[in-house]
């Protein structure tokens, strides 16, 4: 795609990357709108979230970042964000109007090929930022964008996805960057950063585990079908020298190790769950 530079998009341009970069430095793993307000350029105060999920601040010509908010396990959501049939991430319209000004401001950063910077929530107020993020398609019929959430994605074109393993390319990216690591966030947030097995803490050494394979009927990166565990104990429960077990607890008593887990996802409608091992498959 040729772009043609000029000293608006330059600006644009470092505006971003120097809103990146200061995302990069970010105290921990999610943020928060008190912290994404902090952000400066130029001297000046540049909040990077509002309560309105597209952000465009009065001095920029097009979009800046765009949000998500956090939905529970089988909330309804207020707007239908999913992998389109290429397999490629879609973002819904704000409201049914092409031309209401968010919308404009989010076609101007296709126009402009300008990166934005997505928050997703991942729990009540908790956002993780995904970047950098293009627009890649815009479909006024169907009332949405389509994003490329990986550099890759940049080069297949969404109307050019007819064949199988193009498609199937695209989802498994769309999945490793954006899904996989929502659902590593706000899996890790329910086990307050720890792994259920043996309570360690270092988030850099913790990987959500899926209790249902990927791919699975009810192998959905939710919740409820995931488990916090250090790299040792995921690699075990992948070689099923300790598996998952459902266990009755009508009268609320439950194992110690899992009691966290356990509250949180209780909460949530799910079945209680118990460490064994080692797994017996059958």
């Amino acid at each position: 795609m040729l772009t043609v530079v000029t000293d608006d998009r330059a600006r644009e341009l470092d505006v971003r990357q120097a809103a990146m970069d200061w995302l990069d430095q970010q105290p921990g793993e999610h943020i928060d709108y008190a912290w994404a307000a902090k952000f400066e350029y130029g001297g000046q105060r540049m909040a990077l979230m509002t309560q309105q999920g597209i952000r465009k601040p009065a001095n920029l010509s097009a979009a800046l970042t765009i949000r998500t908010a956090y939905t529970p396990p089988g909330g309804d959501r207020p707007y239908e964000d999913g992998i389109g049939p290429d397999g490629f991430q879609r973002y819904k319209y704000r409201g049914t109007d092409p031309n209401h000004h968010d919308n404009v401001a989010l076609r101007r950063a296709k126009e402009l090929n300008l990166p934005v910077i997505w928050f997703v929530g991942v729990a009540p107020g908790v956002y993780e930022p995904i970047y950098p993020v293009w627009i890649v398609g815009d479909d006024p019929h169907a009332l949405e964008f389509t994003l490329a959430v990986d550099a890759s994605q940049r080069l297949i074109s969404p109307a050019a996805v007819t064949d199988v393993d193009t498609r199937a390319y695209v989802e498994r990216v769309t999945k490793q960057r954006l899904h996989q690591r929502v659902f590593r966030s706000q899996v890790l947030l329910a086990y307050e950063g720890k792994c259920a097995i043996c309570r360690l803490k270092h988030v850099e050494l913790l990987d959500a585990a899926h209790i249902i394979a990927d791919g699975q009927p009810h192998g959905e990166p939710v919740v409820p079908n995931g488990l916090s565990l250090c790299k040792i104990h995921h690699a075990a429960f992948d070689s099923k020298l300790v598996g998952i077990t459902r266990v009755e607890c009508g009268s609320g008593r439950y194992n110690d190790h899992l009691r966290t887990r356990r509250a949180r996802i209780n909460a949530e409608g799910a079945d209680h769950l118990a460490m064994t091992g080692p797994f017996d498959a059958s």
